[in-house]
């Protein structure tokens, strides 16, 4: 007979997921009398391995074949993995993880983090629609100041033209510009708040070379090409008018070398690489000054910088006017760090104390492509939840359920396993602001990846667009894929021009300009009908979420909160699904209603309150 424990059962494991520091986890474990087992501990691991815990279990009732073993604990805010020990008469034997199932001696450790007693996340990021705007590329009003501008650069008038892909004449990547600016995105503004938008998410706008701008020059300068730094803070001002944050890419991890700081030609003069004696030069580290430096990634245009370095820390955190109050007080309310894994804990520890000592309820938000609960980067465990660095992070593991399952890949058995791993890995304070995207800056368009599965040449790349046949099906998938992105626990994130029918692969198709005025308008509508649905509704804005079915093609989950509950169905079937429950359709595409009975046609989707 099998031993039973799932920890995502509240008959074994209370309370469900993370907890905080001091808080009291309770373990039961479901034991047969016939495995004669006469102990039980709960051995308690550090996330390197090392033994931290025994705790004793004893056995508290039973039934005619089970006995029931239960210990309880509390940890210092950490990452654990624990496992079960069985004694018998004589000798004993391990208990590991196998599915939702338990194994003898072999198999995986159960996870389980303790957090801060005050770890909180933003009140306004819960469950908010985002918008993620490439400056450059949303929109254009005017024109700009650009005697200041790093040259050399081409600034595009063919609004609808391809991104450059390669270097320019003279060997230069990334300097086409097709001229996006702060006054155009203070234009676009009640667009965006018809779309449900509660945060705005802006690629770096920090003075750059390249058209992307992660190749920072200058943290305390607005980009020529996107105007002004009054112009940034009306920006700030008329979206927090309606209602909206604003949230700026941190980009701390390498500069460009163009910059102020290193200045590898020259132009801006007491640079790492132009002034031996440079008050930067200590932030890059030369492996044979000036020539032979760390660069991320080995991209010579990008030198990384040493993070801990006191002239950079005070800089980017500590100084009265340091970058991130710098920002902070002309009007943005957080930051999105770049690449997040390679900035050191005690980095981002450090930004996030002093921004929310600035603006209490900043946002944190890190790039991370993976379960960020339990993620390695170069050899060492991250602490982004435990110690309460990061609010929220990139939510590339949903993307990727999201897909497999719209497209067939998966029947919903993955998707639902993706979906409770993260409830159960991640803070509910985390949870409810995940950035849920299905496009970014560095992935190609939804629409692409919904239409085509072809993965032509560079050349064919940049001219290719969705068939008729293959747009319509993406549309359709599209409309269930955004349907999952926003009744999951998050905020649903809208890569700008996904919702107007933008198409595109990888970097730089992905980053075309804003369709305006050939914009799909169905499909723009679908969206903010979304939007109206998530900002209507309590439960998927904060609610907790519990997968009631998984499987062959049918998917359903519930989002609780006290008071109110929102059951979502999807039925990826070709058979009609007489849902199990009743109420108010709050959502819906593919259902027949008679009387209370909701009827889910084959490839229908609801939700109901």
């Amino acid at each position: 007979m099998r031993i039973y424990y799932n920890s995502r059962d509240p008959a074994h494991k209370l309370p469900f997921g993370t907890l905080r520091r001091g808080e009291l986890c309770s373990m039961t474990l479901s034991v047969p009398y016939s495995s004669g087992a006469v102990a039980a501990e709960i051995i308690i691991e550090d996330c390197d391995g090392n033994p931290c815990g025994q705790i004793p279990m004893t056995m508290i009732r039973g039934d005619e074949s089970y006995g029931q073993w239960q210990g309880s604990f509390t940890m210092e805010p950490g990452l654990y993995f624990y496992w079960f020990r069985i004694y018998k008469e004589e000798g004993s034997f391990r208990l590991f993880k196998q599915g939702d199932q338990t194994n003898m001696e072999l198999g995986d450790k159960w996870q389980l983090s303790f957090l801060p007693e005050d770890f909180e996340t933003p009140s306004f990021a819960k469950g908010a629609v985002m918008y993620q705007i490439l400056p450059d590329r949303f929109c254009r009003m005017g024109s700009c100041d650009l005697r200041d501008k790093l040259q050399p650069y081409t600034l595009r008038e063919d609004w609808y033209g391809e991104p450059r892909y390669g270097p320019d004449g003279e060997g230069h990547w990334n300097n086409d510009f097709f001229g996006g600016n702060f006054r155009g995105i203070i234009d676009k503004l009640s667009y965006l708040q018809e779309l449900g938008v509660g945060v705005l998410y802006l690629n770096p706008i920090f003075m750059a070379f390249s058209s992307h701008r992660y190749d920072t020059a200058d943290y305390m300068r607005v980009d020529p090409m996107l105007g002004t730094r009054e112009e940034f803070r009306l920006l700030c001002e008329e979206a927090h008018s309606r209602g909206m944050r604003v949230i700026l890419d941190g980009v701390f991890s390498h500069t460009g070398e163009y910059s102020r700081y290193f200045d590898a030609r020259g132009y801006f003069g007491g640079g790492a690489v132009s002034d031996p004696n440079s008050p930067y030069r200590s932030w890059y580290q030369f492996r044979d000054y000036p020539h032979d430096y760390e660069a991320w990634w080995g991209i010579r245009s990008l030198p990384c910088v040493n993070e801990l370095d006191p002239g950079f820390l005070s800089y980017i955190i500590d100084d009265e006017d340091s970058v991130v109050a710098h920002w902070l007080r002309l009007g943005a309310d957080g930051f999105r760090l770049d690449v997040a894994d390679e900035l050191p804990d005690a980095f981002i520890l450090r930004l996030k104390r002093r921004i929310r000592s600035l603006k209490p309820d900043a946002l944190l938000l890190g790039e991370v492509w993976e379960d960020a609960s339990n993620k390695r980067a170069y050899g060492q465990s991250r602490r982004y939840f435990v110690d309460g660095e990061l609010d929220s992070v990139m939510n590339y593991p949903w993307r990727e359920a999201i897909v497999h399952f719209v497209t067939g890949k998966d029947d919903g058995t993955a998707f639902g396993e993706a979906v409770m791993s993260l409830a159960e890995n991640y803070p509910p304070q985390v949870l409810c602001c995940l950035m849920n995207l299905l496009s970014s800056h560095d992935k190609p368009r939804i629409l692409t990846v919904l239409g085509t599965e072809d993965d032509g040449s560079v050349e064919d790349k940049a001219t290719y667009r969705l068939s008729a046949e293959q747009y319509d099906r993406a549309r359709q998938r599209l409309y269930l894929a955004a349907f999952l992105q926003y009744t999951l626990p998050g905020m649903p994130s809208i890569y700008y021009g996904d919702e107007a029918g933008l198409e595109g692969f990888e970097d730089p198709w992905c980053r075309r300009s804003y369709p305006w005025g050939r914009e799909d308008k169905t499909l723009r509508e679908y969206f903010r009908c979304l939007g109206e649905m998530k900002n209507g509704s309590q439960a998927l804005q904060r609610g907790s979420i519990l997968v009631t079915e998984a499987g062959q093609g049918r998917i359903s989950y519930e989002r609780l909160t006290e008071t109110a509950t929102a059951h979502v169905f999807v039925n990826r079937t070709e058979e009609e699904w007489e849902l199990p429950r009743t109420g108010a359709v709050l959502f819906g595409r593919g259902l027949h209603l008679m009387g209370k009975k909701v009827t889910l046609l084959p490839q229908g989707f609801c939700v109901l309150e």
